[in-house]
């Protein structure tokens, strides 16, 4: 009997280290799987960071928060180097700083603590240098807008002061007393008591070379004639009519056997064409009169009065 019992307990002590053996084995081999698990996703967050794929490393890191927290602190750092990391494009530094003032809060003992200390000390002096850059580049936008407006006035304070510098200019030399085409050199001034008050460009006739002959014929007249009249509602804007044709025109035409023509004036650009400006005196596209822009023919008016002499060069 006394062997029995002996033997009973012998077997109880021997399944009791058998049970507690197991757990210990299967807690050791539990622990192992876990720890392979978390260096795997470490891993992954790793190869996604070196890849530039910042939002899966972001992922995994997430993941080992979740479900290995006693990872977490190691997790929440990296997390928070990848969110004030310099090339990722979506940095986000408020994101980061939570990171590593989660990681202060709820990981005291960690051995990344004093490295988060000095990365929310960094991304603060980060932070208040970016925004000083910002402010900086704002005034300088600002400043960029009022100086290119500046310019623009200043243009057209130097504009007005050519222009009234002309007007007085033409004003001491009194009006033109001659008006001097020269359609070589596409050329109109306008003269006063021999002297050039100013020169334009002109654009002439669709055929140019030679003197005008008859109707139809597209040149633009030769010789000395008058202004004769003026029409200021014009279909080009002002136009100044000259005395084409003047008795010699008639006795050549008539010999001829030709009507001479006429309507040959100084003008503006055509009604509705006037931003052409300045480009229309690239071609010659008049029916044989002389083409310069509306402000020019404004100008030309006013000094210009009937009975100005023109001579018209070839």
């Amino acid at each position: 009997m006394t062997e029995t019992m002996g033997t009973k307990r012998d077997r109880v002590h021997g399944l009791s280290n058998l049970v507690y053996a197991c757990i210990v084995v299967s807690s050791i081999l539990m622990g192992g799987c876990s720890q392979l698990q978390v260096r795997s996703t470490f891993k992954e967050a790793d190869a996604s960071f070196s890849q530039g794929n910042y939002g899966s490393s972001l992922k995994a890191l997430g993941h080992v928060i979740e479900k290995y927290p006693t990872e977490g602190d190691r997790a929440l750092f990296e997390m928070g180097i990848i969110y004030a990391y310099p090339k990722n494009e979506n940095k986000d530094y408020q994101r980061s700083l939570e990171c590593f003032q989660d990681l202060l809060r709820n990981y005291p003992e960690s051995e990344y603590r004093h490295d988060s200390e000095r990365m929310i000390f960094h991304i603060h002096n980060v932070t208040l240098k970016d925004r000083k850059i910002a402010e900086q580049q704002a005034m300088i936008d600002r400043l960029r807008q009022d100086l290119a407006c500046k310019e623009a006035e200043i243009t057209t304070l130097q504009q007005k002061i050519e222009e009234l510098e002309q007007r007085v200019f033409s004003m001491e030399k009194g009006p033109a007393d001659k008006i001097l085409i020269e359609k070589k050199k596409r050329r109109l001034s306008l003269l006063s008591k021999g002297s050039v008050i100013k020169a334009y460009r002109i654009a002439l006739g669709g055929n140019p070379d030679g003197p005008k002959q008859r109707q139809g014929d597209n040149k633009t007249p030769e010789g000395t004639y008058f202004i004769d009249s003026r029409n200021m509602d014009s279909r080009y804007h002002i136009s100044l009519h000259i005395s084409y044709p003047n008795e010699r025109d008639k006795r050549l035409a008539k010999e001829r056997g030709v009507p001479p023509g006429g309507d040959i004036m100084i003008h503006g650009i055509k009604n509705g064409y006037s931003s052409v400006g300045a480009l229309h005196a690239g071609s010659d596209w008049t029916k044989g009169c002389i083409a310069v822009t509306d402000k020019e023919i404004e100008e030309i008016e006013r000094l210009v009065p009937n009975g100005t002499v023109v001579e018209i060069r070839p």
